[in-house]
């Protein structure tokens, strides 16, 4: 019996992980500044994001072996670099994100940001707290994405997009941004955010190639679930801009749902904020957790534990910090950037080695499509390295 809440908990948990507040700022500004034709920037980016995660999931459900563990048997020892850069990345992740929650709850109730954060991250302790933390972090997951959504939607529908103008750019738009489509890719499936969906397939023992078709639509599924809240939002925002509104560079995304709904549209941006700052703070260590299990067995022991030393290290950097790591999070998110080919290209080489997937017979087009993507996301990551340093 195919346990669906698990097959349901990997797609939002992939989902909601990418659903940050860099989600919703990145949303926001290049709708602002690319209007109608950033419908073709979503649409471009959902297929690379597809075949991407496609190409890494099947792997890694095949295989029945965490990312870092592949990774060792094609080059011996980059799965360790792998992991310390994930793990790194998504600590950095963490810091913003619980940030992010906090700046929700203020919004939401009125309380200091600090005091904010501390509440959210008792909340997403206490489900790692629960012996059967897994099945209450799909639920909680599943239902936080799922209010997101709503929420997003009921604010687009307010807003009055020019749907005809939106549906027309999607598909023949009057300019293309390529820094949009790799910013986009990169903040949807690179780094950590990828390997979350399938290392909980793995911990949920749906794998090997019995499991394919669910696996893949899995895999569809954190795809189609992250591309929904971006069209929302981005419908959402060119309601307002095309009316001649000018987004608010230090809020874009809360000066779109105040000016649709007023204090009304705070308070939902707050719990829209909150959500997918701490369904993301939950992604980040899980995944980060994952990844460094294969370091010893004391930490696949008490993986649990160590994803609550993450968020409690991660709540006390913050608070001694003061503010979100703005300069860490640019850093963090160039690293996923760089991370996203070199696993990917990893998975591909992985995928034909018998040794690691026995029998199994990976779809050339995938592999095809895969190095596509390699190259793509190498080049635009080397040319965003340059700029940033």
């Amino acid at each position: 019996m195919v346990n669906k809440t698990a097959l349901l908990g990997a797609a939002f948990l992939m989902a909601t992980s990418a659903i940050g507040p860099g989600f919703l700022t990145q949303t926001a500004t290049f709708t602002g500044q690319l209007l109608a034709s950033f419908g073709f920037v979503i649409l471009i980016s959902i297929i690379l994001d597809v075949g991407a995660q496609l190409n890494i999931w099947r792997i890694i459900g095949v295989a029945r072996k965490r990312g870092t563990e592949i990774a060792n048997i094609v080059f011996p020892g980059l799965g360790y670099l792998i992991a310390f850069l994930i793990a790194a990345g998504g600590f950095v992740f963490i810091i913003g994100n619980i940030a992010g929650a906090g700046l929700g709850m203020n919004l939401v109730f009125n309380i200091s940001i600090q005091n904010g954060v501390i509440i959210s991250a008792i909340i997403a302790i206490t489900i790692f707290l629960s012996k059967k933390a897994s099945e209450l972090m799909d639920k909680f997951i599943v239902m936080g994405g799922f209010i997101m959504i709503v929420l997003t939607t009921y604010v687009a529908f307010e807003s009055k997009p020019p749907l005809k103008e939106a549906i027309l750019r999607t598909f023949i738009p009057s300019h293309i941004n390529i820094v949009a489509i790799i910013t986009l890719v990169g903040g949807t499936v690179g780094g950590y955010i990828v390997f979350s969906g399938a290392h909980r397939l793995l911990d949920a023992k749906l794998s090997g190639k019995e499991n394919l078709n669910h696996i893949n639509k899995a895999a569809i599924s954190g795809i189609i679930i992250t591309g929904i809240m971006r069209v929302m939002l981005f419908l959402a925002v060119l309601g307002v801009v095309s009316t001649g509104f000018t987004l608010d560079i230090n809020n874009p995304a809360g000066s779109i749902f105040g000016e649709v709904l007023g204090e009304l549209g705070l308070k939902i941006f707050g719990i829209v904020l909150w959500i997918a700052a701490i369904s993301s703070v939950i992604g980040a260590a899980y995944t980060s957790v994952s990844f460094i299990c294969s370091f010893h067995s004391l930490v696949e022991k008490y993986n649990r534990f160590v994803v609550i030393f993450f968020i409690i290290f991660a709540t006390i950097v913050f608070c001694i910090m003061g503010e979100s790591p703005t300069r860490l999070l640019i850093v963090a998110g160039t690293i996923n950037g760089w991370i996203l080919p070199i696993t990917l290209f990893v998975m591909i080489i992985a995928a034909h080695k018998k040794s690691i997937v026995g029998e199994y017979k990976h779809p050339k087009w995938m592999s095809v499509f895969g190095l596509f993507i390699v190259a793509l996301m190498s080049y635009l990551s080397i040319l965003t390295m340059i700029k940033l340093f």
